[in-house]
């Protein structure tokens, strides 16, 4: 496989597959043609799969090159980071911290928390990264991010962690002129029945289906989704009612939607979370550290 010094390969490779032009790569790269057109072929002699389709003009991946340029992305990003980690520890001021968020009410804090910790920190720059726990719990792992802000339940086993303040309400996502809508809340009697769309983790799809008191293939599953932005155009179009916490859907309410919490009452909270034994930045650390101040 690629030695570490040959990094630039990976380089060389994502920025031809993001142009989809040899000539056109190579000028961008500042390299010949030629040099350019053997390090690819290189490339796939020593991963022994061929990554290109070579057009007369044009250039695109096979399925090999389409995986190898989703691990070539990863790497290099990774690379990057850790570039900018070492350059960090040594200068102790400035820096980047990376933080993955769910989209929930804890979105709308975080600003405030970024604006008091900027205010002592100037130079700190940050990177937000919204995605689902599963996506965000990935990254935390690969070392693609430094910190991220969760849904419990978390694995305590793996995560350092400090719960925050936020809770959230479950309930239904309907349109506004449905029948339902005009309940304070919403029971089992009314769900078992309805097209469901489900946030996408196992976890969470086999913890709604206990609260409902049946099992998970008994449920009416129409969709399942990662983010709400989605699951919310199914439900303008009637076709399902997407089970969600409160906080995701008020930080993009619609005037064709509206949201109905469950009966009895189902909450959960938020933690901030790290990979255990992770050596960090000096701005991350310091942000950890901000944050443990804000709330304990």
């Amino acid at each position: 496989m690629l030695k570490i010094m040959d990094v630039r390969v990976l380089r060389y490779f994502i920025t031809v597959a993001k142009v989809g032009n040899i000539t056109k790569a190579a000028e961008i790269l500042h390299i010949t043609q030629p040099t350019l057109s053997r390090q690819l072929m290189d490339l796939e002699e020593e991963l022994g799969a061929s990554l290109f389709i070579r057009g007369k003009r044009q250039i695109t991946l096979t399925d090999s090159g389409l995986l190898f340029q989703q691990r070539a992305k990863e790497i290099v990003a990774l690379l990057d980071k850790t570039e900018r980690d070492l350059a960090e520890q040594k200068e102790l001021v400035g820096g980047v911290v990376s933080i993955g968020c769910v989209e929930s009410s804890v979105s709308r804090a975080l600003p405030k928390l970024l604006e008091e910790f900027s205010n002592r920190h100037p130079k700190v720059q940050y990177e937000i990264y919204s995605a689902d726990g599963d996506d965000i719990r990935e990254k935390l792992d690969r070392g693609n991010i430094d910190i991220g802000i969760l849904l419990e339940p978390i694995e305590a086993a793996k995560y350092d962690y400090i719960r925050l303040p936020y809770q959230e309400k479950w309930g239904i996502l309907m349109r506004r002129d449905d029948p339902l809508a005009q309940k304070i809340s919403i029971g089992i009697e009314d769900i078992l029945s309805l097209p469901l769309i489900l946030p996408r983790r196992t976890l969470v799809q086999n913890e709604i289906a206990s609260w409902l008191g049946v099992e998970n293939d008994s449920l009416c599953i129409f969709a399942s989704h990662n983010l709400l932005t989605n699951a919310m155009l199914l439900v303008e179009k009637k076709l399902g009612y997407a089970i969600c916490v409160s906080g995701s859907y008020t930080i993009r309410e619609s005037e064709q939607t509206c949201f109905v919490p469950f009966e009895p009452e189902r909450r959960t909270g938020h933690v901030l979370a790290w990979k255990k034994n992770n050596l960090f930045s000096s701005a991350t650390a310091r942000f950890i550290q901000f944050i443990k101040d804000t709330y304990h």
